[in-house]
């Protein structure tokens, strides 16, 4: 009895191990190696597979999600001879996992160096002031070149990114103290911009108030100018208007006489305003010769009488 129960387990222990060994269920976005009799036989995605007892063996499993890799810190060389550590994230993908089992022994340590020789050519074709704005290219360079050399291994390098870069401390201080010598000289240009703008709106702005005024004081001349004109042009007016009406009124029946009276009495009228703004005054020595002086004018400004009807 004590021996059949032996061998009772023993068929269990037996049967446990065949079906471990043919029975597999691969999960979801894994895949395993199948090897028979030492080589290499097929691929198992995710289910259930059964296996031949002792002639089929997985060899390799493999992750097919994407998987992010370290990138240690390394010194590289700039173009200017500067030496800067520089770290990344490098992200990759299995695609076909029978090259990654056969295409290279340990495509992640592989890759990890490729990315880094990569990396330094890369960083060495750059100077120091442009390595912190050519992170795009330097990234996108080192995924070309690494996708190249592992697209024989299943292998796709979806991305790169630099985590950091580390210049010498002497490097860093010359930097800041070239960057804060920028920000003063930016200062002091934007300063002497704001002024120079100012004194040009200045000297702007009177230029334009001399042309206003100059301007205003031309329109003021031309304004006194044609209103003086437009006043002798009225005093000629009236004075013509006077003389038309004179002229008529001497040639009409009695004008004459009229006229006669009226240089008469003009004659008196300033000879007596004479008298009385001047206490000397010269008179005619026989006033029958002032009647002769009225005659005078008269005879000047005698006009022919119209003929009697």
């Amino acid at each position: 009895m004590g021996s059949a129960a032996l061998v009772l387990v023993v068929v269990v222990f037996l049967i446990a191990v065949i079906i471990t060994r043919t029975a597999i269920v691969v999960p979801q976005q894994e895949a395993r190696v199948v090897e028979r009799l030492g080589r290499y036989n097929s691929t198992l995605h995710a289910g259930f597979h059964i296996l031949v007892p002792f002639v089929d063996v997985i060899r390799y499993r493999h992750s097919l999600k994407e998987t992010a890799i370290d990138i240690p810190e390394q010194i590289c060389i700039t173009r200017d001879n500067v030496q800067v550590g520089v770290d990344g994230v490098l992200y990759l993908q299995v695609l076909d996992p029978q090259r990654a089992s056969y295409g290279i022994s340990d495509y992640l340590f592989a890759i990890s160096q490729l990315a880094q020789t990569t990396l330094r050519s890369e960083v060495g074709k750059i100077d120091l002031d442009r390595t912190f704005e050519a992170r795009t290219q330097i990234n996108v360079q080192v995924v070309d070149e690494l996708d190249k050399a592992t697209e024989p291994w299943g292998i796709k390098v979806l991305r790169y990114e630099i985590k950091n870069i580390k210049p010498p401390g002497d490097v860093l201080a010359a930097m800041e103290k070239q960057m804060r010598a920028e920000r003063e000289k930016r200062a002091v240009v934007l300063t002497s911009e704001g002024e120079r703008d100012a004194m040009i709106n200045s000297a702007e702005g009177f230029k334009q108030k001399v042309v206003k005024e100059s301007e205003a004081e031309r329109q003021s001349l031309i304004n006194q100018a044609e209103g003086q004109a437009a006043a002798i042009r009225a005093v000629a007016e009236a004075t013509a208007d006077g003389l038309r009406q004179v002229a008529t009124a001497a040639i009409i029946e009695g004008g004459s006489e009229a006229i006669r009276l009226r240089v008469a009495e003009q004659w008196l009228t300033r000879f007596g305003d004479l008298a009385r703004t001047t206490n000397a005054m010269i008179v005619p020595a026989n006033v029958a010769d002032v009647a002769a002086m009225i005659g005078t004018a008269l005879r000047a400004i005698d006009v022919e009488k119209p003929p009697a009807r």
